[in-house]
């Protein structure tokens, strides 16, 4: 099992929106990133951990805990012409985007700030705190250990 962070804008979709969801569950599409696309297609699988992070709002941070339930195939949305995330490129012999499907685990009991996970020196290795952007980003064991115990805090 691995362990990741996907980034989402809350007012797009949140954690809410994903408890919300049928069976709790959603493919995570739009993804337009080769190298988060290149996380989710090869590296991302069924059973890994994903932090859901809340981004470009009030409050920054980790949010909650989902999991992987099916693996990677291509995003729809690639092909769907009323879409934000259609690409002319793209095509079902030769799709260039893919989606991984995620189910809602919990809330964490407090958020973990982008703040908190920079200024604590136990976490290591996470992208967020070397001005990591990308989407999709793989996180150590110790470092999910590390954020998890924080939240509980």
């Amino acid at each position: 099992m691995a362990y990741w962070l996907f980034k989402t804008e809350p007012d797009a979709f949140s954690i809410d929106d994903l408890k919300n969801a049928q069976n709790q569950t959603t493919l995570w599409e739009g993804v337009r990133n080769y190298q988060a696309r290149n996380f989710m297609r090869d590296e991302v699988k069924v059973g890994d951990l994903v932090m859901i992070y809340h981004s470009s709002c009030k409050l920054v941070g980790v949010v909650g805990i989902a999991v992987v339930t099916k693996a990677a195939y291509p995003d729809p949305t690639q092909f769907d012409l009323s879409s934000d995330y259609y690409d002319a490129k793209a095509t079902s012999d030769n799709p260039r985007w893919v989606v991984v499907e995620v189910t809602y685990q919990s809330h964490l009991n407090s958020l973990v700030s982008l703040k908190e996970i920079k200024a604590n020196p136990r976490i290591t290795d996470i992208a967020l705190k070397k001005g990591g952007r990308l989407s999709i980003m793989p996180v150590t064991k110790s470092d999910w250990q590390v954020i998890t115990r924080m939240a509980e805090e």
